[in-house]
């Protein structure tokens, strides 16, 4: 990702040094970015699954069980391709991928935000995009859009030196979404680092003050409760095509969880965009206010 000098150094405007200008935009991704989930793109057709009777499949199971749904869809999915004497690689499910569909106007969107902030901030806040979702790493590292994420945190299958998917090794699922906005937060973002240990609020690179999460339905409560709680900013899309999601848009307003909503058309000029500009114009308003306050300060000592 392009950044400018004024992003790149941090620096207020008497030369003194200001971290705190970094602007993130979470992103669930099934129903968000794609108006279906991933697997009904790549691996379902691929072993010749129908998608409904596979997810009532796994519906059925985690009534009967109380079992995780996303672990067990994860089992499912590995005994189906067993079941299939298919051999899904990890390289075979990225190249998968190619055959997602977007929501109008997603593969042009990340870099019309970027530009966006770069003017309205005359490049003085940076903007990364991230992924969280529930959905597989695996087909989400061959995505056509993956080059415009800072990162992508999503579930995990360990593969056997058969490059067999054996079994979970990270489950992401509604509520475990949210350690993720915690390490972009304190900018620990790799899985491996520790998240538990107490940071002072104006030690953390990116306040939930500068962040924006875009979901699509129930499952995003989570993160969107927690962007909200601490300051943050919460937008779901719906479904044109689907009456019930534009429902549960209308529930989620109900319930103050998000901020807006809007049908998932991501093309120049839509409702979607119109209302993310004045989102991002109200944090780039934050992040200047706090850096010219940085330089202030710095100019009384």
């Amino acid at each position: 990702m392009k950044r400018t000098a004024a992003a790149r150094q941090g620096k207020s405007g008497n030369g003194a040094r200001f971290s705190r200008n970094v602007l993130a935009m979470v992103y669930d991704f099934d129903g968000t970015l794609t108006p279906l989930p991933m697997q009904e793109y790549t691996v379902l057709p691929q072993l010749g699954l129908s998608a409904t009777a596979f997810w009532d499949e796994v519906n059925a199971e985690v009534r009967a069980t109380g079992g995780d749904p996303i672990l067990t869809y994860m089992r499912l999915l590995v005994e189906k391709i067993e079941a299939n004497k298919a051999h899904l690689s990890r390289d075979a499910l990225r190249k998968l991928a190619r055959d997602i569909r977007y929501y109008p106007g997603v593969p042009g969107w990340f870099e019309r935000v970027n530009r966006y902030v770069e003017e309205r901030s005359r490049g003085a806040v940076e903007v990364r995009h991230y992924i969280i979702s529930a959905g597989l790493r695996e087909i989400l590292e061959g995505i056509s859009i993956k080059h415009h994420f800072e990162r992508i945190y999503a579930s995990q299958y360990h593969f056997n030196h058969h490059e067999v998917a054996c079994f979970p090794t990270i489950v992401i699922n509604d509520t475990s979404k949210t350690q993720y906005l915690f390490r972009i937060n304190k900018g620990r973002e790799d899985a491996h680092q520790s998240i538990n240990e107490y940071m002072p609020e104006e030690a953390r690179p990116i306040p939930f003050s500068h962040m924006l999460y875009i979901g699509d339905g129930l499952t995003d409560v989570p993160c969107m409760t927690v962007a909200k709680k601490y300051g943050g900013f919460a937008v779901a899309v719906h479904n044109p095509a689907h009456e019930g999601s534009l429902e549960t848009c209308r529930e989620l307003v109900r319930a103050e969880r998000i901020d807006y909503f809007a049908a998932a058309d991501y093309r120049p000029g839509r409702v979607l965009e119109k209302r993310v500009h004045t989102l991002l114009d109200l944090i780039i308003a934050r992040i200047l206010f706090a850096r010219e306050r940085h330089a202030f300060l710095q100019s009384l000592s």
